[in-house]
């Protein structure tokens, strides 16, 4: 595939993807977090850079890999018997890498650039 770098690692084409998923089940009540900490123990139990927040779980990877969670994430909850909803966002970027720490520190560049003016 043009554009893309191997990675060194498993010797195929490596297509960096940061992806914001939220998983969980409709129609279980009003607190959800005890689900969603099963959908996120699959994501961290995955070995693939992660983050979560108030609202998303943001994974970085190789996109096939960070499918891969998004994936099995989703089916920890479904195959329960829950109907699961996901939310999911991606941005792909083939021959970067470390997206998840490289944003917030341009963006903190960039304001702190800003407030010396």
């Amino acid at each position: 595939m043009a554009g893309n770098q191997q990675d060194a690692n498993q010797g195929e084409d490596y297509i960096n993807t940061v992806a914001a998923v939220a998983i969980a089940p409709s129609g279980t009540g009003e607190e959800l977090s005890e689900y969603v900490a099963q959908a996120v123990g699959v994501i961290r139990d995955s070995g693939l850079k992660n983050e979560t927040n108030a609202m998303f779980t943001n994974i970085e990877g190789n996109l096939d890999d960070v499918l891969r969670v998004v994936r099995d994430a989703t089916l920890k909850l479904a195959a329960q018997g829950y109907r699961t909803g996901v939310s999911l966002k991606l941005d792909i970027r083939p021959g970067v890498r470390d997206q998840m720490e490289r944003k917030p520190q341009l963006v903190n560049e960039i304001l702190a650039q800003r407030s010396e003016s």
